[in-house]
């Protein structure tokens, strides 16, 4: 099963917007999920998580404001 989650041509400003909700959606989900862990190794690992999200957004952000005027988004969700 896949769900169409995100498809169009955006503007360089709608497309950080968008992608850094969802990115914040997952940080959260990612926090909520730390706060009732006991394993040292499962925090951790989601800690990780999070940095490379927020390295992601942060190269994103540098990418879409060099100039960029429209850009292309395409995103699914695939469920096996």
């Amino acid at each position: 099963m896949q769900i169409k989650i995100l498809e169009g041509s955006f503007s360089a400003k709608e497309a950080l917007d968008i992608l850094t909700q969802l990115v914040h959606v997952k940080i959260r989900y990612h926090e909520t999920k730390i706060q009732h862990l006991d394993s040292e190794e499962d925090i951790k690992m989601r800690e990780k998580r999070i940095q490379q999200l927020q390295k992601d957004l942060y190269e994103l952000r540098t990418y879409l404001e060099s100039g960029k005027k429209k850009v292309n988004l395409l995103g699914s969700i695939e469920i096996r």
